[in-house]
């Protein structure tokens, strides 16, 4: 996008890093959420179910596909895959649960998000809603500094998306020399 000068390319500077910690932690947490869910799918549709946003007939497929998703997303941000994409999908998801957690917060409804499995209905489910709110407003920060910096730390894109190695200038190329003794 931007041209990159040597000092640049070669030195690491800390939006380097907080891109890296954003794509591990929220990698690290989206893997283990989704895993956590995969062994028991039909919990991951109660959690959802629990909600009460969407119509019945959608809480089974989003309750299903969420933990593969979210294993999907948590591995290729780990492994610096399609970064910003990915990490915006990601944030995009942290979105949505905070926008789900504050609609049942507001409504009076007490569950367990069933964030790292569980879920449903719960008697103080409602004590844990500002942590969950806060904890997913910083993986929303997570995303963001993997989506807005480019990913160069331990990323696969960086092989993926190499800027390819300037071509010598031709006009330069040494010519064959041609010997005038046998001549």
């Amino acid at each position: 996008m931007f041209p990159r000068t040597e000092a640049l390319s070669s030195a690491r500077t800390w939006h380097d890093w907080a891109s890296l910690a954003g794509r591990l932690i929220l990698g690290g947490v989206l893997l283990v959420a989704g895993a956590l869910k995969l062994p028991n799918l039909e919990s991951s549709v109660i959690a959802v179910r629990a909600y009460q946003l969407l119509p019945f007939d959608l809480t089974r497929p989003l309750g299903y596909a969420l933990p593969i998703i979210e294993v999907a997303l948590g591995l290729l941000l780990i492994t610096g895959t399609f970064t910003r994409i990915v990490a915006i999908s990601g944030g995009l998801i942290m979105v949505g649960f905070v926008i789900a957690i504050a609609s049942v917060w507001a409504r009076g409804i007490s569950i367990d998000c069933g964030c790292f499995g569980g879920g449903g209905e719960v008697e103080d489910g409602i004590a844990a809603y500002p942590w969950e709110i806060a904890r997913d407003v910083g993986l929303i920060a997570c995303a963001a500094a993997a989506a807005w910096w480019p990913p160069r730390l331990l990323a696969v894109d960086t092989w993926l998306f190499a800027e390819p190695a300037p071509l010598d200038d031709l006009s330069e190329t040494p010519q064959p020399q041609t010997n005038r003794s046998q001549a």
